[in-house]
């Protein structure tokens, strides 16, 4: 009895010794060589996996060719009905024969599209079927609409209405298509559910395929996942460390020699260099920091001296021509806008905050101009809460009256607005003053868009510059006519109202 376990312990420790050259073999051998082991096994199974996959997708292929089919077409009709519209726009701003042919074009594919949508009452049903017919009998009077418009003059005094109108009437198409592309996909997942029973077999080809795949995982990760996985994965893991700046971590090490071994040396020298480089990194972003802050801080001091001056005399007059009563509200304004311009430290406040402060500024001017400077305001009420830039306004209004009113010796009026489009915010600030020239006005928009500041001046550059550092598509946007006006336009998308 004992010689038999006597055996038995030799042959163990054979097939242990047996098992140890495999394993130094196997550590020995270049990435490449193992990975091609490894593929050999794994051909077997993805070209078991096809063949599963090519069985089971034909028994479904049929049933969603015609889902896919309608999807497809309303979503053609979706695509077309954009480019469109897109089109259509341009063409107005810019009566091109380039743009007439574009817009000529997308017209064609967009009726296409329109004609190829399913449109028998039969197969997609009567919801469908209506929504079908909303969208081609709102189509045809859009059509109808925009031949209309085209053949008006521009100066046409209905030609701005029936502009929007047009815009209007596409907006309804577009979401009469999202809706009818909803009722497409509905269908789909009840003409998918029909043919669930023709899924049944897959559950039991799954477990038979699952049971013959799981044998071979097993001895793939057992060969693989020491030496190949776990290097890696230790790789990974010091790497996520290293991006939340932990360099704390343990050297990585593997017991191969190959590729793996040379990646995880590489890969250590480069932990310390790269340390040194996110240091160098952050030193830089806190002097950007700063340097933001400088330039904010300057534009707050940035108080014209002439518009002080000018202030001052309008007090010291009036303190003479009457009693006190306007002249206290003058020197309150003035203290408001001291106390704002001096103690406002946050770089975004509210608009309704602004707009308080700019209207300080707007009433000491109109004691100083007078009646030739008139007043108005349509602000909605939902975007008062709507974070800008601190002093995003002030720098618009003074230019809309220097430039703008001042210089016409009947002044003009100057409006202020705000509204929400979606999810988009717009304030403008508009004057009907002398405009600007059209020379003028095409430098301004180039260096709005080249963020320069050499002739468009420090504050209307700054606010531009803040505006779409706040907010990833923010943008400033000016518009004037020389003899009748300027409007200048904020315009960003809030994420959540």
């Amino acid at each position: 009895m004992q010689q038999g376990k006597d055996s038995l312990m030799d042959r163990v420790k054979g097939k242990g010794s047996f098992g140890d050259k495999i394993r130094r073999m196997w550590l020995s051998l270049p990435l490449r060589k193992k990975v091609g082991a490894i593929t050999v096994l794994a051909a077997f199974a993805v070209s078991f996996s096809i063949l599963m996959n090519l069985v089971t997708a034909g028994f479904g292929m049929n049933g969603f060719r015609k889902i896919l089919e309608d999807n497809s077409r309303s979503a053609s009709f979706q695509a077309a009905m954009e480019t469109e519209s897109r089109t259509f726009k341009t063409m107005i701003r810019d009566r091109s024969e380039d743009n007439r042919a574009a817009y000529d074009e997308a017209c064609s594919a967009a009726r296409k599209a329109l004609e190829a949508l399913p449109y028998d009452y039969g197969e997609i049903g009567r919801e469908r079927f209506a929504k079908t017919w909303s969208v081609k009998n709102s189509y045809d009077t859009y059509e109808k609409r925009k031949a209309e418009l085209l053949s008006m003059s521009e100066d046409d005094p209905e030609y701005v209405q029936k502009l929007y109108e047009i815009y209007q009437i596409q907006n309804y198409i577009k979401s009469y298509a999202g809706s009818l592309q909803e009722m497409n996909v509905a269908a789909g997942i009840r003409r998918y559910e029909k043919q669930i029973p023709l899924f049944l077999l897959i559950p039991a080809l799954t477990i038979l395929w699952g049971s013959l795949a799981l044998a071979a995982v097993l001895w793939l990760n057992r060969s693989v996942g020491r030496h190949i996985v776990r290097p890696v994965q230790a790789l990974a893991e010091d790497s996520r460390r290293i991006a939340e700046n932990d360099y704390s971590g343990p050297p990585v090490s593997t017991e191969c020699e190959d590729e793996i071994a040379d990646l995880v040396r590489a890969f250590c020298r480069m932990k310390c260099s790269t340390q040194g480089y996110i240091e160098t990194l952050k030193e830089k972003h806190e002097v950007e920091t700063q340097l933001e802050a400088v330039r904010l801080q300057m534009l707050k001091n940035q108080i014209n001296p002439h518009f002080l001056f000018n202030t001052l005399n309008t007090i010291a007059g009036a303190a003479e021509m009457e009693e006190a009563e306007t002249t206290e509200k003058m020197i309150q304004a003035m203290s408001r806008l001291f106390r704002y311009n001096l103690k406002s430290t946050a770089s975004v406040m509210p608009f309704e905050r602004e707009k308080k402060v700019v209207e300080d500024y707007i009433y000491l001017q109109k004691m100083r101009f007078g009646s030739r400077i008139r007043y108005t305001s349509d602000c909605s009420q939902d975007t008062m809460e709507v974070m800008i830039p601190v002093f995003a306004l002030q720098p618009l209004i003074e230019n809309a009256i220097v430039h703008g009113l001042a210089v016409k010796p009947e002044g003009g009026r100057l409006h202020i607005r705000s509204w929400i489009r979606g999810k988009r915010i717009f304030i403008s600030v508009s004057d009907t003053g002398a405009g600007i020239a059209p020379e003028r006005l095409a430098e301004i928009r180039e260096e709005l868009r080249n963020g320069e500041s050499q002739k468009l001046g420090i504050g209307v550059s700054n606010i531009s510059r803040r505006i779409k550092t706040m907010y990833p598509d923010g943008e400033l946007l000016i518009d004037s006519r020389e003899g009748r006006g300027t409007v200048v336009r904020m315009a960003f998308t809030v994420a959540e109202m």
